[in-house]
């Protein structure tokens, strides 16, 4: 049929065009209902999470601007001092050097512990399917115990008079008779003690993370660097460590993390001694919010200590975005 106006018909629409259009206004409704659905199934997992990280935060926070102390805990009375805790925190050189020490003893534990775990990793792709099998099971089991337990267990060993430790280096005569030596006396031997306890603990998840990370590479590039004459060391610093450096810088900002707050392991040991030479910034804390009950400047000294790590923590999220990795 023509039409006399002068402009030509408007086509009347298909069927498959009208279920089309019938589809994309269902399929925004679907995607509300979904929405929906999971913010209700992760309505139980944000309650918990605002409960026990969000709030005791804010609460820490707040208390860093009070003077709260042990009387505050029996009577709830309390004053704003607004930020006189953190000018008496910055103010003290017991902070400093509790920071400065904390600096040194996280990069000591850090780095031992990731090329010790390096090791093992490399160690395990050499092994046979039994005995990686058995290393494996020793190391989730050196990683799974609680550190309590294995602190306690540390200072039975390195104990004076009947420890295994003193009684082995006496039988050996390297330095002597040493069976009434007292390590957690020393600065020095608290440390070297306390070091080897925290990277024991420590290496079994960096090994097996990092087996996992170097048994997905694949074989061809190492075959051909191995037909370019290059040797086994070689080989593992030039080609396999590039290409697990990724898991390498996750587990090393993890070790960052961890190995700065390490508490339990050098109270159980050494207790910061001897006379607090071996306190870092986590004893310090303890003992000013918890000993000295000046709890105040302990949420002060805690609220600086997550302003470090967060700082620190930039760095490598910066090098993630850089290098495009996902975050």
């Amino acid at each position: 049929m023509t039409d006399y106006s002068g402009t030509s018909p408007s086509p009347m629409p298909s069927h498959s065009s009208l279920g089309r259009s019938k589809q994309e206004t269902r399929a925004p409704k679907k995607m509300k209902s979904y929405g929906k659905m999971a913010g209700l199934l992760l309505t139980p997992t944000g309650i918990i999470l605002v409960a026990l990280v969000v709030v005791p935060i804010i609460f820490l926070v707040f208390t860093s601007f009070t003077n709260f102390n042990r009387k505050s805990l029996m009577t709830g009375e309390f004053e704003m001092r607004g930020l006189s805790q953190y000018q008496a925190v910055i103010s003290g050189p017991t902070f400093w050097a509790a920071l400065v020490r904390t600096f040194l003893f996280t990069a000591a534990l850090v780095v031992g512990s990731m090329l010790i775990g390096m090791g093992v990793a490399q160690m395990m792709t050499k092994l046979g399917t039994f005995m990686r099998y058995v290393v494996t099971f020793v190391l989730i089991f050196a990683w799974a115990m609680p550190n309590v337990a294995s602190s306690f267990v540390w200072v039975w060993l390195f104990q004076p008079k009947y420890g295994v430790i003193n009684w082995l280096l006496t039988k050996l005569r390297i330095f002597g008779d040493v069976s009434n030596l007292a390590w957690s006396d020393n600065t020095t031997l608290a440390f070297v003690s306390i070091w080897l306890l925290v990277v024991w603990q420590a290496v079994p998840y960096i090994a097996i993370t990092l087996y996992a990370a170097t048994s997905q590479l694949d074989p061809s590039s190492l075959e051909a660097a191995q037909l370019d004459g290059a040797g086994p060391i070689r080989t593992y610093w030039q080609i396999i460590v590039p290409l697990i450096s990724p898991s390498i810088l996750v587990i090393g900002m993890l070790s960052v993390i961890w190995d700065f707050n390490v508490f339990n392991q050098i109270w159980l040991v050494s207790a910061g001694g001897p006379s607090g030479s071996t306190s870092t910034i986590g004893v310090f804390t303890y003992k000013k919010a918890f000993i000295n009950f000046d709890i105040a400047q302990g949420a002060a000294i805690s609220v600086i200590t997550v302003a470090i790590l967060l700082v620190i923590t930039s760095f490598y999220v910066r090098n993630l975005l850089k290098s495009g990795e996902d975050l």
